[in-house]
C-alpha cells in the first residue's frame, strides 16, 4: 500500500507540474503594452480578463457576448487567434460523425470555434480528455498538442 501512495503522490505532482508548465497565470501589470492595446482595440467592452502565458504567447481569457472566449497574442501585440466556446450541436455534422465513429460511447465535453488572424476557421471538440481539431468543413486534422 505504501508503494501505491508514493506512486499516487508522484503522479499528482507530475500532473500539477504539467498544468503549470502549459499555462501560467500572468498579472495584468506584466502583460506588454502592445498586447493590452491590441486586446482593448479588439474587445473594447471587456473589463474582466485573466492573462496566461502559453507557448511563449499571451492568452486572454474572458467572457464576451455571454460566451467563454480566449484570444492569443504575441509579445509585440499581434493577435494570432481567438477561440469561442460553442454548443456541441453547432459543430459541423462531420465532427459529430467522427466522434461517434472513433470515440464510441464517449461524449463531447466542450466545443469551440477557433478563428485564426487570416480568417481560417477550425473547430475543437474535447473528447475523453483530448482536444480534437477539425477544419472549417469538419474534416479531422489532429489531436491538439499542449
Amino acid at each position: 500500500m505504501k508503494t501505491f501512495g508514493k506512486t499516487l503522490a508522484v503522479a499528482i505532482v507530475a500532473v500539477a507540474f504539467n498544468a503549470a508548465a502549459n499555462a501560467q497565470s500572468v498579472p495584468a501589470s506584466k502583460v506588454p503594452a502592445p498586447v493590452k492595446a491590441t486586446f482593448m482595440k479588439t474587445y473594447p467592452t471587456v473589463t474582466k480578463v485573466k492573462w496566461e502565458m502559453e507557448k511563449g504567447n499571451y492568452e486572454a481569457g474572458f467572457v464576451s457576448q455571454k460566451q467563454e472566449t480566449s484570444a492569443v497574442f504575441t509579445a509585440d501585440g499581434k493577435m494570432l487567434e481567438s477561440e469561442v466556446e460553442i454548443k456541441t450541436a453547432a459543430l459541423p455534422a462531420p465532427v459529430l460523425a467522427y466522434v461517434k465513429d472513433n470515440y464510441k460511447g464517449k461524449s463531447i465535453k466542450e466545443a469551440a470555434k477557433i478563428t485564426k488572424t487570416g480568417g481560417e476557421v477550425n473547430y475543437e471538440a474535447e473528447v475523453a480528455g483530448k482536444d480534437l481539431l477539425f477544419d472549417s468543413t469538419g474534416k479531422f486534422i489532429e489531436v491538439a498538442k499542449d
